[in-house]
């Protein structure tokens, strides 16, 4: 049975619950800390950038912006303190990943009344899958994209080309086969590399056959043809020969080196390999991910949200409108490297003129976000990297593996 990516089916599945968030009205008064700064959470650290980015909204609006970054890995922490207290910031940036659980925490404040009526961020206004559904949860929009990140194909041409494939592989039969040919090179050499850590490889490849992990409720459900070919994708690819089983293995250094020349990895990876080996220019491309019957690939960027309880709501929602202006979000691409979400800005010819993002936008066309389930990455997403990799590592039973992830994963919804 084909099924529609996750972002298709998360608000059909939930429309009729109630959101679990706050109360969906804004507050009465958006100005009651009139005169005070905005503050603004950014993960990371892009925190003096994004204070360069937003100097014109200052002077424009008269309202000042204090910036706090926050290490992506201290995120959980601070949001267990603000929502305690009731202290947290204006406007914050929240990964994809994280989104749930912000929600389900009652820290973020619903905006479909204030998208009706700001059309700048409606979310036709953003690339498709990244928007609407994909910042909703249980039936109600708590974000508004703000940097876009997908996963598209990594290949070494130079290493292809010797080894007699000339273009690279656009579905994953071709890719299983290129990977075998090119770890025949040699000792100590692959065609492929497989981030043990990354559970959304196997999610794009059950997309691809025409799949999902979600069933027509909204539950987690490994139990379909179509993630049982994936299953067999991803072990098959090792079962080959044609992946590194290292768990510490470096996708920069394997890429680099040619010792593994294709893998699929975000754009962040470009800077890293251009930065490491400017020599190679001219040696690599990227391409959108394989296809069998779907070519969807992952949307992991993220998103800026209203606290909940924020006493500067029209003053931050100003600051938001702001953000999601295309000529913002080409700024902060020059500034800061990040791809935008908005479509004109993703059509802009800073953008456009690079081949790589032009992939890359390509791409965004066709992407979907992992289930917004309570706890992906130590959860569902651990579960599953479990599973696979006992099968493909360890030689544990398939089925019985299989059958342990749906046990431990039973009852797990986006509801």
């Amino acid at each position: 049975m084909k099924r529609m990516p996750t972002t298709a089916l998360a608000l059909a599945s939930l429309g009729g619950l109630t959101l679990g968030l706050t109360a969906c009205t804004q507050p009465s008064d958006g100005s009651a800390g009139e005169g005070e700064p905005l503050t603004v959470w950014i993960m990371g650290d892009s925190g003096a950038n994004f204070e360069k980015l937003v100097a014109p909204f200052t002077t424009e609006s008269g309202v000042d912006v204090d910036v706090v970054a926050i290490p992506w890995d201290g995120i959980d922490e601070r949001l267990t303190t603000a929502v305690a207290s009731g202290d947290g910031p204006d406007l914050l940036q929240v990964g994809l990943s994280k989104l749930r659980t912000f929600a389900d925490a009652g820290a973020l404040m619903p905006l479909d009344d204030a998208i009706a009526e700001r059309p700048a961020l409606a979310a036709k206004n953003f690339a498709d899958g990244v928007a609407g559904e994909a910042t909703a949860i249980e039936g109600a929009t708590v974000a508004i994209p703000w940097v876009s990140d997908t996963r598209v194909l990594f290949y070494r041409s130079d290493i292809l080309t010797e080894a007699g494939i000339d273009t690279p592989p656009a579905t994953w039969d071709e890719l299983r086969a290129d990977a075998a040919t090119l770890a025949a090179r040699g000792e100590g050499q692959y065609g492929y590399y497989i981030p043990q850590w990354d559970s959304a490889l196997p999610v794009i490849m059950t997309w691809a056959q025409g799949g999902d992990i979600l069933d027509d409720s909204g539950a987690i459900d490994f139990d379909t043809p179509e993630f049982e070919a994936a299953v067999d994708l991803y072990t098959g690819l090792y079962a080959d020969g044609s992946v590194p089983v290292n768990g510490d293995f470096d996708q920069t250094q394997g890429f680099i080196t040619g010792v593994t020349p294709m893998l699929i990895s975000g754009p962040y990876l470009a800077k890293s390999i251009t930065d490491a080996a400017p020599d190679l220019e001219g040696d690599w491309a990227v391409t959108t991910v394989p296809t069998a019957e779907t070519g969807t690939s992952l949307f992991a960027g993220s998103s800026m949200a209203l606290w909940k309880d924020t006493p500067q709501a029209d003053d931050a929602l100003d600051l938001l409108e702001f953000l999601s202006d295309p000529a913002t979000q080409v700024d902060w691409y020059e500034i800061n490297g990040e791809l935008p979400t908005a479509k004109a800005a993703l059509e802009d010819p800073t953008l456009t003129g690079d081949p790589l993002v032009a992939v890359y936008s390509a791409q965004l066309a066709d992407a979907a976000v992992l289930p917004l389930v309570p706890n992906w990455d130590g959860g569902t997403g651990a579960d599953l990297l479990t599973a696979l990799n006992s099968i493909a590592l360890q030689g544990a039973d398939r089925d019985e593996a299989l059958a342990a992830l749906r046990e431990s994963t039973a009852g797990v919804s986006v509801g």
